[in-house]
């Protein structure tokens, strides 16, 4: 479970985060919404601890988070999280076997190339990052972070340098790994689409949380608008 309390969040005097409190169960899939600003992907970092809050608690799979120091955060994200970003984050010097072989041997993972062949990069393993299309590029980032077998998935805009094609096929690939895996799943978009798919949605504005609802009847990547 993740769960934090009155969340606090500044970047130079302006508030990010606003006393902001959410639970997301084991193995949920959870998006969250809200408009340019509105404190979403400052909150993926704090839950994730990529960065620390200026106040509140987060408890994450019971490690308080916010009693780490930065070298006990980087041991719970190498071990517990897997990260999608709207950058790439890619080795330019690696090829795309080794750029996701990078997450699969901090989990020991023998079967990576597997997850490649899944998003559609089995014949470009020995392609470059700078030979690679920006969606293609997004596609290897993705197969990084799966490759690691996270207990907790955090993605932000995993989509947006996507085509719907390409698009629903990544997404319908994530969510079934969600579902066999069972894994924690929170996604940042702005597609509000995309939100159809979750089991929860959190509405985010001006840093605060202003609504949350339960989809009763979910769909899939193929059935959602784009």
């Amino acid at each position: 479970m993740i769960k934090a309390e009155n969340l606090v969040k500044s970047y130079g005097g302006t508030e990010a985060l606003r006393g902001l409190s959410l639970e997301i169960a084991d193995g949920e899939f959870a998006v969250i919404l809200g408009a340019s600003g509105s404190g979403k992907s400052t909150l993926l970092s704090v839950l994730s601890g990529l960065e620390k809050a200026d106040g509140g608690t987060i408890e994450c799979n019971g490690v308080r988070l916010d009693t780490l120091g930065d070298r006990e955060l980087t041991l719970f994200r190498k071990k517990e999280v897997g990260f999608i970003f709207q950058q790439y984050y890619l080795l330019p010097h690696l090829s795309v076997e080794k750029n996701v072989r990078l997450g699969a041997d901090l989990s020991g993972n023998k079967n990576y190339r597997e997850i490649i062949a899944a998003v559609g990069l089995e014949d470009k393993l020995d392609r470059k990052p700078s030979a690679l299309s920006g969606g293609e590029q997004q596609r290897v980032a993705i197969a990084r972070a799966l490759a690691k077998n996270p207990r907790i998935l955090f993605l932000d805009e995993p989509t947006g340098a996507l085509d719907e094609k390409t698009g629903r096929e990544v997404l319908d690939y994530i969510a079934g790994l969600h579902k066999a895996r069972g894994f924690t799943m929170i996604m940042v978009t702005h597609n509000l689409n995309i939100a159809d798919m979750a089991e929860t949605v959190v509405k985010m504005n001006s840093g605060k949380i202003v609504g949350i609802y339960k989809n009763t009847e979910r769909k899939s990547a193929y059935e959602i608008g784009w």
